[in-house]
Formats: structure tokens, sequence, C-alpha cells
């Protein structure tokens, strides 16, 4: 698990790119997963429609928001399509059975932009892996909820960390909704990727060695950052179609290239 302090670098990096990527407060927001840091997170920035869900069936109202704090699976959200202008996720897809389909729920049901927060699977965490300061499996996050919670779904079991890139974002939108074109934007932080139980083999000098080597490298290639931020804006019908297809009477048809 993240220490304080790193903990707190990846809560900056969360805010400021929701103040940059969401820049209208009286936005529809709508948080999956959502818990105390969200709920922070917003209220510091002044949003006045935001809506927590998470799994657990924990409800609370926020301060000065009209939403509360109500279940609701990230995998099957009880939501219409488009009910929110923005959908925001954060270090919770991978705790879902299927990153994807949880990532596919949040774009049906954002109007404007559906925005998540994760680990790249970059190369640099490949070799982090390697020499053991980083996790495939969240052991850690078990252990630190008593070993009864923090896991897959939020049970027990230790979940496998899914890392993303920007390739895998765009190919799993383009199935989805292959009718459209997209535009994305991308922004990338730094987080110390060690965790406690995968680094408890490594001698300290080498641990922080390593980490300088990795910090070093990171600020000469942004893009290889642990911190990753995707968001995916909401194509307009009938402007962004693809080339092939028309609207006609409300009905996508296609027309000969």
């Amino acid at each position: 698990m993240p220490t304080p302090a790193e903990y707190e670098n990846r809560l900056t990096f969360y805010r400021q790119t929701i103040a940059r990527w969401v820049p209208d407060r009286q936005a529809t927001i709508l948080v999956v997963g959502g818990g105390s840091n969200d709920r922070q997170v917003f209220e510091s920035l002044g949003f006045t429609h935001v809506t927590l869900t998470n799994v657990d069936s924990l409800v609370g109202r926020t301060a000065g928001n009209e939403a509360a704090l109500a279940a609701a699976d990230a995998e099957e959200l009880p939501f219409a399509d488009e009910s929110f202008d923005y959908t925001v996720v954060h270090a919770v897809l991978h705790h879902c059975k299927s990153p994807h389909r949880a990532l596919l729920e949040l774009y049906r049901v954002a109007s404007k932009a559906a925005i998540f927060f994760e680990s790249r699977d970059s190369l640099t965490m490949r070799l982090v892996e390697c020499v053991g300061l980083g996790n495939n499996y969240e052991l850690s996050a078990v252990a630190a909820n008593g070993g009864l919670a923090g896991g897959l779904r939020d049970t027990a079991v230790p979940n496998y960390v899914y890392r993303w890139t920007e390739r895998e974002v765009e190919k799993t939108i383009a199935s989805y909704a292959p009718h459209v074109t997209h535009t994305f934007a991308y922004a990338h932080g730094f987080g110390t990727p060690c965790q406690t139980n995968a680094a408890a083999g490594v001698s300290v000098y080498l641990k922080r060695i390593l980490l300088v080597g990795y910090r070093m490298f990171v600020m000469l290639f942004p893009s290889q950052r642990n911190l990753f931020a995707c968001r995916i804006d909401k194509p307009a019908i009938p402007q962004d179609l693809q080339p092939w297809m028309r609207l006609q009477r409300g009905e996508l048809v296609f027309i000969q290239p």
C-alpha cells in the first residue's frame, strides 16, 4: 500500500486532473466506487451535483451536494444512458471482475465524458514487477482491511492489478461504439509503484537505488509514469458518425464508401 505521502500525491494528481478536465462546477457527476477521498476531491473543487456510488450499502449525504453515497455495481450501473454529464472512477476498475465492462458502463452513462484513473501498463512497471517492487495481485489492500475486504469487488480475495495502455482504451471504446469517432485525452502522474508485501525481499539499499532510477527515468519520459488518467469524450451524432454511417429517420444506416 502507498504511504500517506504517496497517497497524497495520487490525490493531488486526481484533483488537478479533474479541475482541468471538468471546468463546469455545476455539471452532474457520477463517481463510481466512491468514498471519502472522492468526496474530499469534489468538495474541494466546488462541485455541487455529485452522486457517489459504491458496491456496498453505505449511505450518507455529502454536505452541499445533492447526491447520497449509495449502492451500485460498477459493472452494471442502475442508470439510463447518458444520465450524467460526466462519470468518474478513481483506482476502482482493477477491483472489478471485468474492468472493461465497468469502463463501458461509465461510457454508457456519461453524456459528455467518462474519466478514469488507474495504473499504466508501462515498460517501467513491468521492470518494477520483475525486480520485486510491484505486485500483480493486491495482497496489501486486503491485509490493510484485516483480511476481510479490499480485494476483488471489495472482498477478501486479492484482486489482480489490471493496468492500462492508451491503445487498449481506444480499442475497447471503438469495439463498443464503432459507428462514431472518438476523442481521447490522457494524463500521467508520478506515484511510487512499490507495495510493502512485494518489496519485502528486496534490500533497503537496492530498493532506494531502483526507486531513484525510476524517478529519473519517468522525469525524462512522462508517459512511463505509474499514474494514468483517461478522458473519453462522448461523440455527437450526426457530426461524429463514421464516414460510412448516416442517420436516417432516427436509424443508423450503412453508406457504401
